[in-house]
């Protein structure tokens, strides 16, 4: 028994150190940048756009640390956005996709999920936070938190607090994004003013709305209260309580 006991030992100590291998042999950012037609595509896209957008600058260098962080290939719509932009704003800046970072989006797309959805570089994320609007919208790549469809976007909404599956990739996601009908999308959550409003906003804050949106006394959303806070804070406040709603 004990000969047993020590073999089944070892078996799981090699499984484990090869399992922890292979999470941490990291690809160079020569390997990840080596192909670019993630961009091309991007690009392409982009020239049938029906929504305002506005392309930030990326630093090379900080563009190049997030890449490698991510661990993503340019190949990928999402590694020729982390690689060439800073961040995306469309629609005067509702929507924010990650980028690698700029002093209007101070936030790369690593940088914001580390603490949130890993916490190890290597690690694989049980969802990847990829963009966010200024009411607390959260859109996140599903890493298997949210269910069995892997790599489908979710978000968070802000007036049901609720992870909604919009049956689509990143792909599809950056595609809404340049044509799709982004005020039928969001229905109640915008008011009147909302373009002059969000002149105020930097990337990384976002309106805090009183009475909140998914009560039954928020539903107004003229009526509402906006107080503008950090990102950070509405992500908090609303992961925070919607654990706390499903205890």
């Amino acid at each position: 028994m004990a000969v047993k006991s020590c073999f089944l030992l070892i078996i799981i100590f090699l499984k484990t150190s090869i399992n922890s291998f292979a999470q941490n042999k990291l690809r160079t950012i020569t390997e990840l940048s080596a192909d670019s037609s993630g961009w091309t595509a991007f690009k392409k896209a982009t020239e049938i756009a029906r929504n305002k957008f506005e392309i930030l600058p990326a630093d090379r260098e900080k563009a190049k640390e997030a890449l490698y962080q991510t661990q993503v290939t340019t190949h990928s719509i999402m590694g020729a956005i982390i690689y060439n932009t800073g961040g995306i704003l469309f629609d005067n800046g509702w929507i924010r996709v990650l980028g690698s970072g700029n002093s209007r989006l101070n936030r790369s797309l690593p940088a914001w999920n580390k603490g949130k959805s890993f916490n190890d570089l290597g690690e694989q994320p049980k969802f990847l936070l990829v963009a966010d609007d200024v009411v607390g919208g959260f859109f996140a790549i599903n890493g298997g938190a949210f269910g069995k469809d892997m790599g489908q976007i979710y978000y968070l909404a802000p007036d049901d607090l609720k992870w909604e599956d919009l049956k689509i990739g990143y792909t599809d996601f950056i595609n809404l994004c340049l044509v799709g009908n982004m005020d039928e999308f969001y229905g109640g959550l915008r008011w009147a003013a909302w373009k002059t409003d969000l002149v105020m906003v930097h990337g990384d804050e976002g309106f805090s709305i009183y009475p909140y949106l998914w009560t039954k006394e928020g539903k107004d959303i003229n009526s509402d209260s906006r107080k503008i806070v950090p990102v950070q804070e509405l992500y908090d406040f609303e992961t925070n309580t919607l654990e706390q709603l499903h205890k």
